[in-house]
Order: C-alpha cells, then structure tokens, then sequence
C-alpha cells in the first residue's frame, strides 16, 4: 500500500469526530494504524477513549461511511484493541490545544 492512500485513508478518518470530546479520532491519537489490503479491505486499528464508551459502535459505523467513499475501498474493517491503552499522550497538539490539555 502507498503512503498517498494511507494518507487519503487517514484524512477521511479525520472525519470521524468523537461525540463526547468533540474532536476526531486521529487528532485524538485513536487510531492506531490503517492499512487496505489487495482485494480493497481497509483493515483500521484503533482503540476507544474508554472501556465503557458507548459512543464506539457510532464511531465505527462513521468509521466505515467515510472511509467507503474513497474509490479504492471496496470494505471496511475495524479492529478495536485495548493494548496499548489509550492515554492524554496520544493527543495531538492540535486536540490537546481544543480540549485544554497540557
């Protein structure tokens, strides 16, 4: 897989926004890797800013809209994984800034 798709996979994940906290998943550091394999299968792993979230099956089904509008997405799926834990260390400077982290 090219960079450029992994690049056109990750900004059409910086679509998917979280509900609670009101930024998206890669600015949030939730998103662990994207990879799209030969027959067209985006294979995402990401973790949830919780255990209890019960915004992830939302975020999965947005997961999956956006990323089924690239041409070279024929399916989608998403891998939740819970190692490593998410932390405020994952944030970006941008989501950090947005949610009044230091």
């Amino acid at each position: 897989m090219s960079n450029d798709m992994k690049e056109s996979m990750m900004g059409a994940l910086e679509n998917v926004v979280d509900p609670e906290l009101g930024v998206d998943i890669v600015n949030l550091g939730l998103v662990y890797d994207a990879e799209l394999d030969e027959e067209g299968k985006a294979i995402i792993t990401m973790t949830l800013t919780s255990m209890g979230c019960p915004m992830g099956p939302q975020i999965v089904a947005n997961i999956k809209q956006e990323l089924m509008e690239l041409p070279e997405v024929k399916d989608v799926d998403v891998n939740i994984v819970w190692n490593p834990p998410w932390s405020r260390d994952n944030m970006s400077r941008y989501a950090k800034m947005a949610l009044g982290v230091r």
